[in-house]
């Protein structure tokens, strides 16, 4: 069975075709205060994916430029750089009121045989042994009657998709910590049997958490006062098939932050321990007093 909110994450990422390169996406509010940044990734390889034909995407990357606005849909142009017999080039910009929020360029290949080699996965509790992310929030914000509303409904809103992470992190209540966590996710009910939606299920999907990592060893969150955050810049590749409706371990790093910048790393893993995603990202950590 799939939730009310996977439902609503597949009709977003089912772009709107408008031309042979240009689509249009919907847009919702996450409870913060811009567009999330996995959505606009997420839709951005499903455009430049609809260009391509026999190959599959191994690598993205993509740049931040300006906050999306959660009112309006977002247009994406995807430019046909280049296609080659084994690799194809796609750039695509996602444009709000004239201008580009995203600047967005996604490398694709041919299926094709080569040397394997990959790290193991950490030993963690499996996600049946740990509680839910949205249980733990709940429990979280009843020790914090004073919580804003705005923060209030961000905590508690239904998402696509499922956390269950390893050492639970409570954003009201920030302590310092190593910046390393791990969590398990999956789709909040099944999928079709499409790899390239589950591609781009896990690219929406590795935007959360990676800005808090870096903000761990700081003792504070997002919903500090004296902070503003937001991504910078978001690094996908795809090393090998995974189903985003199966749970897959995401384990994050941070091995610097500095001029107001975290950098945090994340490697996606299967229930076979096979590395499926690597993921990078830079974010804008600004002190404000």
């Amino acid at each position: 069975m799939i939730s009310q909110p996977l439902n609503d994450l597949l009709q977003l990422l089912d772009l709107e075709r408008l031309d042979d390169n240009m689509f249009r996406g919907e847009s919702r509010d996450l409870g913060g205060k811009s567009v999330y940044g996995g959505q606009v990734i997420g839709q951005a390889l499903v455009a430049a994916s609809r260009t391509v034909e026999g190959s599959i995407p191994h690598s993205l990357h993509a740049y931040f430029l300006r906050p999306g606005d959660m009112e309006k849909a977002v247009i994406y142009e995807v430019d046909r750089v280049r296609d080659g017999r084994t690799f194809s080039a796609r750039r695509v910009q996602a444009i709000q009121h004239g201008q580009p929020i995203l600047s967005m360029i996604a490398s694709f290949q041919k299926p094709e045989p080569g040397l394997e080699h990959q790290v193991r996965m950490p030993d963690v509790a499996p996600p049946e042994k740990l509680r839910d992310a949205h249980e733990l929030r709940r429990g979280w914000l009843e020790s914090h009657p004073e919580t804003t509303e705005r923060h209030r409904q961000a905590l508690l809103r239904d998402v696509a998709i499922e956390f269950r992470p390893v050492k639970p992190w409570n954003p009201l209540e920030p302590e310092k910590r190593e910046p390393q966590q791990a969590i398990w996710l999956k789709t909040a009910g099944k999928l079709p049997d499409d790899p390239m939606l589950h591609l781009c299920m896990i690219a929406y999907a590795s935007d959360f958490n990676l800005l808090s990592t870096a903000l761990l060893p700081h003792g504070v969150s997002w919903f500090s006062k004296d902070m503003v955050v937001a991504s910078i810049d978001h690094a996908l590749w795809f090393h090998r098939p995974a189903r985003a409706d199966e749970w897959l371990l995401y384990v994050m790093d941070a091995p610097t932050s500095q001029g107001a910048r975290g950098f945090s790393r994340g490697l996606i893993f299967d229930r076979n321990g096979r590395l499926c995603v690597s993921v990078t990202q830079e974010s804008l950590m600004r002190k404000t007093s």
